[in-house]
């Protein structure tokens, strides 16, 4: 699947269905940032003047013949509820989605350092719980790698908080990192999480520790 091809004809799609109203389109995720596998969620973004259960089901109908449909999901929304979502979750929201039409910048003023503090101290308060929760009852090796995943979207937020720059691909952010935030990444990169879970395990726990911590 070549996922450029695909945003096109997704593109055309919802600009049929929706026309003027139409405010942004864009892709997150791992097809976004390049580290997709062949069958990866297409995680798009469609952001509307306003949104009603109406526009879900023309939404719904309209992408109902897209080829690899089973793959589509993603955000949908108004844009006067984008613009008052929690702001530290626009962070990651606005540095995370690549346009395709339309553009996020009316974003970029609503979103301060504080917002960015916040977005990782309440995703390493979430990290922290969901490693404690999966040590102690569902011990699931996959679990664990969904929470290796989440801190890594935190450590692009931190490494943003003290450089400025944002980088989106986890093998680019990989080398500026030191100490536990580059063994957490690294981990997520090639750790056997079901071989050495208990390791694992502490290692983001002391990790998400520090965070809460400071």
């Amino acid at each position: 699947m070549d996922t450029q091809v695909w945003m096109r004809q997704f593109l055309k799609t919802v600009q049929d269905a929706f026309g003027t109203r139409l405010v942004f389109v864009g892709l997150q995720g791992s097809r976004a940032r390049g580290e997709a596998s062949e069958r990866s969620d297409i995680d798009v973004v469609v952001v509307l003047d306003v949104l009603r259960v109406s526009d879900l089901e023309r939404y719904r109908t309209a992408a109902a013949a897209l080829p690899n449909r089973e793959l589509l999901c993603g955000f949908v929304s108004g844009k006067e509820e984008l613009t008052s979502w929690d702001r530290a979750d626009l962070f990651q929201f606005y540095h995370d989605t690549v346009p395709y039409f339309g553009s996020l910048e009316f974003l970029c003023p609503l979103i301060g350092p504080g917002d960015i503090r916040r977005a990782v101290h309440l995703g390493a308060c979430n990290v922290y719980h969901a490693c404690c929760h999966n040590y102690l009852h569902e011990r699931e090796a996959e679990v664990l790698k969904s929470c290796f995943k989440s801190a890594a979207f935190i450590l692009q937020a931190k490494h943003y908080l003290e450089t400025g720059a944002y980088i989106s691909r986890k093998a680019d952010l990989l080398p500026r990192l030191t100490g536990r935030d580059r063994a957490v990444l690294a981990g997520l990169l090639g750790g056997d999480f079901a071989g050495n879970f208990s390791e694992y395990s502490a290692l983001l726990l002391d990790w998400a520790s520090g965070l809460i911590r400071r």
